[in-house]
């Protein structure tokens, strides 16, 4: 059940709180370390593979990789920092780290992109000779090692995008992996070393797309925009229409975390504040059925004039 509370002022108006109970974030952190220690040592097979065979593809693939493994690093610390309590100055304590680090794991992203467009530009140019068996034994193992973590994020990815960050990571070096395989294969059958940057334009179209995905809905959080899921107009009409309420403005819906929406709202209510029991109606509705876990609601018996900030 939510909680509410009301403070009566000397102005005449009252400001209530109600706070429905929010799902606590899954806890991801074994989920992190499995991820961030099967990658790194990952990294290293890979470096050292790529290097001995001559192949520039496993190479930047490996540091690839390692851009993952410090986005994971990133997501977990994000995610222990959103748990911390709130200070003095934080008064929401660490939350919104965890917008902070989708957003930043959207750049790593970009940032590999980047990096594989511009050698897969070079290769085509220059096609070099490849060990065709080592790239599909060593990227088959990348496969494994990518989409068995990726799965470690799989039933958080809908519901947090810092998760989901995590997981369009490990699932972008699963296709990378994939894509060296193919290639791998190709090169073998034929002896086209052509085919290695041809697949590997392929692999960039495809991360980029869910890139763009991940990067558009951290900016707008970055901007207080409100959460994907949830309708202001719903939310605005559900308020507009409880009883006794003439009017509602002020409604600002925001995400505090990627897993934590807050809301305020002024209410004109001419027949006065409505009691407890009402906050706490109205607490467990916007909980339950548009997945806001923390609102600040004030009372007014006739709206508020003024200038500036009200």
């Amino acid at each position: 059940m939510g909680i509410g509370h009301s403070h009566d002022h000397a102005d005449g108006h009252d400001h209530a709180h109600g706070h429905g109970h929010s799902h606590a974030p899954a806890d991801f952190g074994q989920a992190f370390l499995i991820g961030i220690i099967l990658n790194t040592g990952f990294v290293i097979v890979e470096a050292v593979y790529g290097w001995l065979s001559g192949s520039m593809a496993l190479i930047a693939d490996a540091g690839h990789n390692l851009s993952d493994v410090l986005a994971l690093l990133l997501a977990w610390g994000a995610s222990v920092a959103a748990k911390r309590p709130p200070t003095e100055r934080f008064t929401y304590g660490y939350k919104s780290s965890t917008i902070l680090a989708a957003l930043a794991n959207a750049g790593l992203l970009l940032i590999a992109i980047g990096a594989i467009a511009f050698e897969t530009i070079h290769r085509m140019a220059e096609p070099a000779p490849v060990e065709g068996m080592t790239m599909v034994i060593v990227a088959g193992i990348g496969i494994a090692i990518n989409t068995g973590t990726a799965l470690l994020f799989l039933r958080g990815r809908k519901h947090d995008i810092n998760i989901r960050g995590a997981f369009l990571h490990m699932a972008a070096d699963a296709l990378v992996s994939l894509g060296v395989v193919i290639a791998g294969v190709l090169i073998i059958v034929t002896g086209a070393n052509w085919i290695d940057p041809l697949v590997s334009i392929l692999i960039v179209a495809v991360i980029a797309w869910g890139t763009w995905g991940l990067l558009k809905d951290s900016v707008a959080m970055s901007l207080l925009a409100v959460p994907k899921g949830i309708s202001e107009s719903k939310v605005r009409g559900y308020l507009a229409g409880l009883p006794g309420v003439k009017e509602i403005h002020e409604l600002h819906i925001w995400p505090m975390s990627t897993t934590e929406t807050a809301l305020t709202a002024h209410l004109v209510m001419p027949g006065g504040h409505p009691g407890d029991a009402f906050l706490e109606e109205v607490a467990e509705e916007l909980q339950h059925h548009h997945r806001i876990g923390h609102t600040t609601i004030q009372i007014e018996q006739s709206r508020l004039h003024c200038s500036g900030r009200c």
